[in-house]
């Protein structure tokens, strides 16, 4: 009828033919991997708030927290010893004197340098010097002649020499490393398998070291223990005064480094420095074990995760599609693929394959030989004997060299199939 408009039904919204995983696509694969993260890294942070609280004010005398000091100073107070507590080089080599017993608590945390400073103070202050798990880092400078074994774990052990604060004692709390000098020059308790977990050795002006394998005997939570509190109280104890060195990564010292020009109060400055540039460590070896277990456990979630994706891939099946989809858009989809890779030659490629099947049926040379340059190019110039064109490079010849190439090279093989077609 006039007028009348027939209704066009709406067209689908064209859609894309592009590979790219959507968004929703790729928080649907990743959101169980971001969620198990989630968890490591929240488990992490508590472990560590954890860990932290417990590690709060270790072995700091004013400290009350279990691996804190602050009982066996308060002890001390009670009989007439001050307690100082010092964090600078500074104030620990100022306040040592024959009246004096420095506790230095992580002493491998000391530099090199710091090292020989303090070993040239205390050899001859006169005083007593507390080492608390002195390690091989520290004990070439500050315990010439003693060596460190590896370390044991901490448990009740018997004194087993004749140092009277340790007979008094009797069993203590005790382990981590054991020591071994030569010749004895001292005293020597608590072994095990034969080497000691503390060491005393004298000093030349009159006072002497104490190397304690392990600090435990000193934490509030152990000092009750055993003879923890009457050691603890007799090798601190026997002078009127005690500085208690917290060595401190902020402490100015810690940047300085030695000149060797021989300024040592010893005058071998040039020979300490060779000394300790034999007990530099690598760099693992200053990595805390708390991180080095730390990558570990983030390199077996990371292992794990990976197993768990690379099972969800199985063998490839075959599958209906759901929908119909158009030649052309199936064409596109692939030539985007292809310019997106670059990969003309495979472009090409394809191209000239499906070309030559196509004119072998025509020309009725057998599929087996269809791309066999000798069978089909003859059958093709029979067929055309008036072309000009090269039909081996055509057909059979290199890739392209741009895409304008390959556009010309689609271009003859259509004019070519098209002119067999109708010849």
């Amino acid at each position: 009828m006039t007028g009348t408009k027939t209704a066009t039904p709406p067209r689908p919204a064209t859609s894309t033919t592009s590979m790219s995983p959507s968004a929703q696509q790729i928080w649907r694969r990743v959101r169980g991997l971001l969620l198990a993260l989630a968890i490591l890294l929240a488990a992490g942070i508590a472990l560590a708030a954890v860990r932290s609280g417990d590690q709060h004010g270790r072995l700091d005398p004013r400290s009350a927290d279990p691996l804190g000091s602050r009982a066996v100073a308060e002890l001390l107070k009670d009989r007439g010893v001050s307690t100082r507590v010092v964090t600078t080089l500074a104030e620990a080599t100022e306040g040592t004197g024959p009246d004096t017993t420095l506790v230095v608590t992580q002493p491998n945390l000391l530099t090199f340098q710091q090292q020989r400073t303090l070993q040239d103070t205390t050899e001859i202050s006169g005083g007593r010097s507390v080492l608390l798990s002195p390690g091989p880092f520290s004990l070439d400078i500050l315990a010439p002649g003693v060596t460190a074994a590896d370390d044991t774990p901490v448990d009740a052990r018997e004194p087993r020499c004749s140092l009277p604060a340790a007979r008094d004692a009797g069993s203590v709390d005790i382990g981590g490393y054991r020591y071994a000098t030569d010749p004895p020059n001292g005293d020597a308790c608590y072994p095990t398998d034969g080497l000691p977990s503390l060491l005393r050795v004298d000093a030349q002006a009159g006072g002497d070291t104490v190397l304690l394998g392990s600090p435990d005997l000193l934490y509030n939570e152990r000092l009750a223990k055993q003879g923890n509190a009457s050691l603890a109280l007799q090798l601190l104890g026997s002078r009127p005064h005690i500085v208690w060195y917290l060595p401190s990564l902020s402490d100015p010292s810690a940047t300085e480094s030695g000149n060797g020009s021989g300024d040592d109060a010893d005058g071998t400055g040039g020979q300490g420095d060779e000394d300790g540039g034999g007990n530099e460590s690598s760099f693992l070896d200053l990595i805390p074990s708390g991180w080095l277990w730390g990558t570990l456990q983030l390199a077996l979630a990371a292992v794990l995760a990976a197993v768990w994706r690379s099972r969800r891939l199985g063998p490839v099946v075959a599958e209906r599609l759901p929908v119909t989809i158009r030649a052309s858009e199936a064409t596109e989809g692939r030539a985007r693929l292809y310019r997106r890779a670059n990969a003309r030659d495979r472009a090409a490629s394809v191209l000239r394959t499906e070309t030559r099947t196509r004119l072998a049926s025509l020309l009725g040379v057998p599929p087996s030989e269809a791309h066999t340059p000798e069978a089909l190019v003859p059958a093709v110039s029979a067929q055309l004997p008036d072309t000009a064109r090269d039909l081996r490079t055509l057909l059979f010849g290199p890739a392209p060299a741009d895409d304008a190439a390959l556009i010309r090279l689609t271009d003859q093989l259509d004019a070519l199939e098209r002119e067999v077609r109708t010849s």
